[in-house]
């Protein structure tokens, strides 16, 4: 999926997927419906109509029968109107602000943007009461001035555009990955290769659509990179540092799941379970006492790099373990430390 290029009609969503090769005859509405989450086939049919939906680069409509090997795309418009964005005064950590960019350290458990099920207390709802004059956050759009986005409970860096230059600057620079984008992570066991790179298809799951997969080509994923260093073997855990070179939904999560090293207390991906370590009672006492200590995935986005979108200029931005990840590891540390 490829999502927030500017055209004539605003910001779209784009979508392309690839009829398996034993694919049988099937609507075109029904066939991407199937594949969307949260779209309905009512949405499909009337962006069918406006002639936004495509095979093999045609206009069709939504009857059109899907055949094997057909390549499918459509382009969906963002519902701007159908989330209202509700000003809060919710402390925000700003690390940096001018009038173009503001650089946030986000707190783990806060949503992003607002959606069905989070329509307040999110980032985007903070901003809106930060910036109540910027005309970005009066337009309607659920998004204003996001480039990118992190996991509501992951913490870590964050630029937010401030005005519509600044948005397509920075959008450009993610898209066409010349960003610097480095997380650290706390992972269940220590990988082979201390430095290695993980790649592959990764796409939401045919089955529940809210967990990412690894796919083995492109029919249902997207590709993916992500970069890892080992930084500290903690016994059965392992601090990793992993640099982005794509930047998909729950990439760094769903990558070490799939080489066998989930994120420590990941509940989504199979990281809130003891994967490691040996079966005395106290030890289980031990790691179950670390999960309600951090209870979320170990993801920190640590470093956040980007071309200023008015001066030109290199930005770079740290930022500190949090305090839950850092009682983690020490804990961990202690632990092995006295095994």
């Amino acid at each position: 999926m490829d999502t927030g290029r500017e055209n004539e009609r605003g910001l779209f969503e784009h979508y392309k997927f690839i009829a398996d090769k034993g694919q049988a005859f099937i609507r075109a509405d029904k066939f991407v419906c199937d594949r969307i989450e949260n779209f309905s086939r009512t949405k499909i049919q009337q962006a069918a109509d406006n002639g936004y939906l495509f095979a093999n680069g045609e206009s069709i409509k939504s009857s059109y029968k899907v055949k094997p090997s057909d390549i499918i795309t459509i382009e969906l418009d963002y519902p701007r109107q159908e989330i209202e964005i509700i000003p809060q005064d919710i402390p925000l950590n700003i690390v940096y602000e001018d009038d173009d960019v503001i650089v946030v350290n986000k707190s783990p458990g806060m949503v992003v943007h607002p959606a069905y099920g989070n329509y307040t207390n999110t980032l985007v709802n903070a901003l809106a009461w930060h910036l109540k004059d910027n005309p970005l956050f009066q337009t309607g759009d659920p998004r204003p001035g996001l480039v990118h986005r992190i996991d509501k409970d992951t913490s870590g860096l964050l630029v937010i555009a401030k005005n519509e230059h600044a948005k397509t600057f920075l959008a450009r620079q993610f898209f066409e990955k010349t960003t610097e984008r480095k997380y650290v992570a706390l992972i269940w066991g220590v990988p082979k290769e201390r430095e290695g790179t993980i790649t592959g298809y990764i796409g939401r799951n045919l089955k529940n659509r809210k967990i990412m997969t690894m796919f083995n080509d492109e029919q249902y994923g997207k590709w993916s990179v992500t970069h890892y260093k080992v930084l500290e073997e903690i016994g059965y855990v392992a601090l990793v540092e992993c640099r982005l070179e794509t930047g998909r939904t729950h990439q760094i999560r769903a990558h070490f799941k799939s080489i066998g090293f989930p994120l420590f207390n990941d509940n989504t991906y199979g990281g809130d379970r003891i994967l490691r370590g040996t079966t005395f009672t106290k030890y289980k006492q031990f790691v179950h006492n670390l999960f309600k200590a951090c209870p979320r995935q170990a993801l920190h986005a640590q470093t956040l790099g980007f071309v200023h979108p008015t001066t030109g200029e290199t930005m770079r931005f740290e930022s500190e373990i949090p305090d839950d990840m850092t009682s983690l590891i020490k804990k961990w540390k202690d632990y092995i430390s006295t095994r």
